[in-house]
C-alpha cells in the first residue's frame, strides 16, 4: 500500500520524522517520499500492517486523515519558518483552514479505527476554527447531515486542495489550487485579509478533450473575520453543484470554466457567504521561492534547505538526516518543489551540522544546477499504479541531458522543467515552460509556455515524442530563444513565437 500523511504547511515534528523513519525501515520499502502538497508518502505497506502503521503515525503527532479522497486534501503553506512579516499568520491560516475542513470523523471512526479509541491524541482546532465548524449546522452551508454538516453523507464530487501564501511568495502553485489564498497582515503581523483565487486544477485525461488543466479565477478579497466562513462557503457550494454524474468533469474548475466567476460569486453571495467579497488588493509580482541554503529563521535561530531531486529520501542520506533531527530535535518542513528545510537550528549548532551535511553530500555553499533547483516530477513506475511510464526515475538523467545541450548552445539561462508519468498532473507539468507528460513507453506529450514564476498555463505541442528525441526536438526553439537575446524567460518566448512558429521549428528537426 501507499499511505499519505496530513501535514499542513509541510510541518514535521522531529518525533513524527524519527517514528516515519522507524516504519519506512521495518514496514515500508525503506523509503520516504516528499509530494508536490509538502507531505511525506510511504511505499511497500504490506495491509496487514496498516493499523500499526497508521496507529504510529497518530500516536507521534501525525495523521492520515484527508491525505487522500473526495475530500480537502493537505494544506499548503509557504514551509519557510521566518517570524516576520505574514509569514506566522499564513501557516497558521493553513493549520486553521486543515482543522475546519476536517470531517467529523476526526473525532470518531478515524482514531477507533487506528488506534481502538484512544483518544489521547485529539485534533484541537483553535477557538475561530470551533466557531466557525459550530456555523456548519447553519443556512446553505449545512450539507442536511448531522453526522457530516460540511460534507454530507456523501461528501465532495471530487478531492479539493487549498494552499495559503504572502504576497509575492509562489512556492505553493498558488494557481493550480481550488482556493487559493494570498494573506495580508498589517505591520506587526496580525492577519487583516485574504485575496481570494478560485477554480484551479491539474488533472486531465489524454484524448479527452473535455478534461483539462486551468489556473483559478481573481474571486475577491475577504477580511480576517470572515475567511474561515468563505472557505467553507466555497467548498459548500462545490458540494452542492459539483458534477456528481461524470467523475472527470467533478472538479470545481469545470464548475468555474461551465459557469463562469460571475455566476459563482452570485450563487456564493446568495446562498453561501453574507460577509463583505470586495475587490482584489494589490500584489507583488510573484516569485517562485525555493528557501534553499542557509537562512535566518529569527534571533538566534536559523534553518537550511536541501535539495532532493524527486524527493526521494533514501539510504545513508536518509540515516544522515535521521541523526541530525534526533540529536538536535530539529523540525523538518517539506516543500511544493520536493524539497526538505531543517529548522529550528541554534547559532551554536551551526558549523557542526553544515559539516555533517557536507559528509551527506550537501555542499550548501554550492547550489543546485539552474535546471535541477526548480525540477520536479511524480513517482510513476514503479509505484504509481496510474502511471504510463517513467518520471522519477528518469528526471535526473533528463535534466543532466538538458543541461549538457543549454552548455553546449552557449545558453546562460536556464528554464522550468516538470515531468510526469501520466496526464493526472500530480507534479504539476501544466504550468510548467517545458512539460513533459508520459503518453506511452518512453513517449511523452510536450508542452511549453508556462512561466518561472508559475503564472500561465502552458500548451501542448507534440503528442507523443520519444524521450530520445528530446534534444533534437528542442535543438530549433533553443536556438532561437538564445537568438531572440535579451531577458525574456524561454515560457515568454514560446508565448512571443505564436503556436504557428513553434510548431515549424519543432517540426524543422522532425
Amino acid at each position: 500500500m501507499m499511505l499519505r500523511l496530513r501535514n499542513p504547511g509541510g510541518r514535521v515534528p522531529a518525533q513524527l520524522f524519527i517514528a516515519l523513519d522507524d516504519l519506512s525501515n521495518r514496514l515500508g520499502d525503506g523509503t520516504l517520499r516528499t509530494t508536490t502538497r509538502q507531505a511525506f508518502q510511504m511505499h511497500g505497506i504490506p495491509k496487514a500492517n496498516l493499523k500499526e502503521v497508521i496507529g504510529t503515525i497518530v500516536r507521534n503527532l501525525g495523521s492520515t486523515l484527508a491525505a487522500c479522497g473526495d475530500i480537502n486534501r493537505n494544506v499548503m503553506a509557504p514551509p519557510a519558518p521566518f517570524e516576520k512579516g505574514g509569514y506566522p499568520a499564513a501557516r497558521q491560516l493553513a493549520d486553521d483552514i486543515a482543522d475546519l475542513l476536517s470531517p467529523e470523523a476526526a473525532e470518531g471512526s478515524y482514531l477507533d479505527m487506528w488506534v481502538d479509541g484512544d483518544l489521547s491524541y485529539r485534533f484541537k482546532p483553535s477557538r475561530a476554527v470551533r466557531q466557525a465548524r459550530q456555523r456548519q449546522s447553519q443556512g446553505g452551508v449545512f450539507s442536511g447531515s448531522t453526522d457530516e454538516p460540511l460534507y454530507g453523507d456523501t461528501y465532495l464530487p471530487r478531492k479539493f486542495k487549498v494552499a495559503v501564501t504572502v504576497p509575492g511568495d509562489n512556492s505553493v502553485d498558488l494557481l493550480t489550487q481550488d482556493i487559493g489564498l494570498v494573506a495580508f497582515t498589517d505591520p506587526s503581523g496580525t492577519l487583516r485579509g485574504c485575496n481570494v483565487y478560485v477554480g484551479g486544477g491539474m488533472g486531465r485525461t489524454h484524448n479527452k478533450e473535455e478534461t483539462f488543466a486551468r489556473t483559478a479565477d481573481p474571486l475577491g478579497y475577504v477580511k480576517a473575520a470572515d475567511i474561515l466562513d468563505v472557505v467553507q462557503a466555497i467548498l459548500a457550494l462545490q458540494r452542492d453543484h459539483g458534477d456528481r454524474e461524470v467523475r472527470k468533469h467533478s472538479r470545481m474548475k469545470y464548475l468555474l470554466h461551465d459557469r463562469g466567476i460571475q455566476w459563482f460569486r452570485d450563487i456564493l453571495r446568495k446562498d453561501y457567504f453574507h460577509g463583505e467579497l470586495k475587490g482584489l488588493r494589490n500584489e507583488p509580482k510573484p516569485k517562485l521561492l525555493d528557501y534553499l541554503g542557509w537562512h535566518r529563521q529569527k534571533a538566534g535561530l536559523w534553518f537550511v534547505g536541501l535539495p532532493l531531486m524527486c524527493g526521494r529520501l533514501e539510504g545513508d542520506l536518509k540515516k544522515g538526516l535521521r541523526h541530525l533531527v534526533e540529536t538536535y530535535q530539529l523540525e523538518i518542513r517539506l516543500t511544493a518543489n520536493q524539497d526538505l528545510l531543517l529548522c529550528n537550528i541554534g547559532s551554536a549548532q551551526r558549523a557542526t551540522i553544515r559539516e555533517a551535511l557536507a559528509g551527506l553530500g550537501f555542499d550548501v555553499a554550492v547550489e543546485p544546477s539552474p535546471l535541477a533547483r526548480h525540477a520536479i516530477a511524480c513517482p510513476a513506475l514503479p509505484t504509481c499504479g496510474l502511471a504510463i511510464t517513467e518520471s522519477e526515475r528518469i528526471l535526473p538523467d533528463v535534466i543532466d541531458r538538458l543541461d549538457a545541450q543549454l552548455r553546449r548552445l552557449e545558453i546562460e539561462k536556464s528554464l522550468l522543467v516538470r515531468m510526469t508519468g501520466c496526464p493526472n498532473g500530480c507534479a504539476r507539468p501544466y504550468m510548467a515552460e517545458l512539460g513533459l507528460v508520459g503518453n506511452g513507453l518512453n513517449q511523452y506529450q510536450l508542452w511549453l509556455g508556462g512561466t518561472p514564476n508559475l503564472q500561465r498555463l502552458a500548451r501542448p505541442y507534440l503528442e507523443k515524442l520519444p524521450l530520445a528525441d528530446l534534444e533534437k526536438r528542442l535543438e530549433p526553439l533553443l536556438i532561437s530563444w538564445k537568438s531572440a537575446g535579451g531577458r525574456r524567460s524561454f515560457g515568454d518566448h514560446i508565448e512571443k513565437l505564436g503556436d504557428q512558429a513553434v510548431n515549424d521549428l519543432l517540426s524543422a528537426s522532425a
